[in-house]
């Protein structure tokens, strides 16, 4: 009969004794560590174990996390162990799950913003050194000096004998007057075609010659020829078409969000498929004020020199290009791209605060160059942002939020004696706990 009855005493007091110590290991959330500073392999003492995913519940021996039940992480002496501070906005982690999800850091600077803007465009000519030939009087062209289209021309090079017999009186008249009616007839013949150069040489001009010449507004090459030679003109007429291009224009559209990065003088470097492995550099030379609606754009011009090539000009007329804009901001503070998570309405980022956290931080960005983006605010110049791994961080962070939100007041449910019958006022008290729990017991616990 002893050994029934020791038996049964031990059971008395191991039971309640365990059942005690439990509770007192669990109250709060927070287990308390009873092994801590025990020696184990390797010379260093285990402290505790610790929740990675919720660093505020600690426990002195091995288990699981109360909440999400991940297996705790050993936390040894000479260990940073995890952060709770910071709620869902600090996610901690250890130095082998950031060795592990290779966590790398740059530092947020001060810095120029860098970016290339790639274009498409047509390479025209320069519209100011483009002329239309056209006759001043009627007449006809006796020959053409130039007959062929494509054909180089230098500026004041006879291109047609005219024949008008208007003119042809006109000059006469100029050689006979003197004085006043001279210069009064010099006039007419500027407002017939001819150049200052031609009318001083009338003089010595042959009696018998009944044509005059026509000459090359400008030089360039002759783009187009609306005359053969015996055709008759009237005035106004076209006779050729020709167009400077020594000097060349890249057009192209800038979009709305482009805008703000373009100006006059950048450089820009232009290839074309005609050119294979060629590069042509120009700069922004004029941005039209005239911004289209339909399209969100404006054009933009680039000037670039036109060379000569075995007697041909490099870049022809109406060609397709490509044009890479190098773009540059002031200095501006900047983070890499990589920095910056935009899964949804708001950019973020995550910056390292030292002993394994990393704080959530909401960003406003700017303008985005090819490596860097501008912040405006969130940030100051200095803070270490998570440029590898921060995708695996913040997925941390939304799981770790639910659990660190603050728990909310204890609510007593609202009764007085006076609406219980009196054999139920001695059950009546405060009733905490979860709305659940409170409906289900109906306010009261019983």
């Amino acid at each position: 009969m002893k050994t029934p009855l020791a038996i049964l005493l031990t059971l008395a007091v191991a039971v309640p004794m365990t059942w005690f110590a439990t509770r007192k290991l669990h109250t709060g959330g927070t287990i308390s560590s009873t092994t801590s500073g025990l020696p184990v392999n390797g010379g260093r003492k285990l402290l505790y174990y610790q929740s990675a995913m919720h660093p505020w519940i600690k426990s002195g021996e091995p288990g699981r996390c109360t909440l999400c039940g991940m297996k705790l992480t050993p936390v040894y002496e000479g260990d940073a162990g995890f952060d709770a501070t910071g709620g869902g906005d600090v996610v901690p982690l250890t130095q082998s799950m950031i060795q592990v999800i290779n966590v790398q850091t740059a530092e947020a600077q001060v810095r120029p913003l860098k970016k290339t803007l790639q274009v498409a465009g047509i390479i025209d000519d320069d519209a100011t050194r483009h002329r239309i030939l056209s006759a001043y009087t009627p007449g006809r062209i006796q020959k053409l000096h130039v007959n062929f289209m494509g054909a180089e021309v230098t500026e004041g090079q006879p291109l047609v004998e005219f024949y008008s017999p208007t003119l042809l009186q006109s000059e006469r008249e100029y050689r006979t007057l003197t004085g006043e009616l001279r210069a009064a007839t010099s006039l007419r013949l500027l407002q017939m075609g001819l150049t200052a150069a031609q009318i001083e040489a009338l003089p010595q001009k042959p009696g018998d010659k009944l044509t005059s010449q026509i000459l090359a507004p400008i030089g360039g090459t002759v783009v187009a020829q609306n005359v053969y030679e015996g055709q008759y003109v009237q005035e106004g007429e076209r006779l050729f078409e020709m167009a400077d291009f020594s000097t060349m224009w890249f057009q192209f559209r800038a979009y709305e969000q482009d805008l703000p990065w373009i100006k006059t003088g950048l450089k820009v470097d232009i290839t074309t498929p005609s050119h294979p492995g060629r590069t042509f550099t120009g700069r922004i030379t004029f941005i039209d004020p005239n911004f289209d609606e339909a399209t969100r754009s404006t054009k933009v011009r680039v000037e670039l020199e036109n060379p000569v090539v075995e007697g041909r000009r490099l870049l022809l007329h109406r060609l397709y290009a490509d044009g890479f804009v190098h773009l540059e901001a002031p200095d501006v503070l900047t983070v890499p791209r990589t920095a910056v998570i935009e899964t949804g309405p708001e950019a973020l980022a995550y910056v390292e605060q030292g002993r394994g956290a990393y704080s959530r931080r909401v960003l406003k960005l700017g303008r985005r160059g090819d490596a860097l983006v501008e912040v405006a605010s969130g940030l100051s110049a200095g803070n270490k942002v998570v440029v590898n791994g921060n995708l695996l961080i913040d997925g941390q962070a939304e799981m770790n939020r639910p659990f660190a939100e603050p728990t909310p007041a204890p609510v007593a449910t609202n009764v007085t004696s006076s609406t219980l019958p009196a054999t139920e006022t001695r059950h009546q008290q405060p009733v905490y706990g979860r709305p659940d729990e409170r409906l289900r017991y109906g306010g009261l616990v019983k």
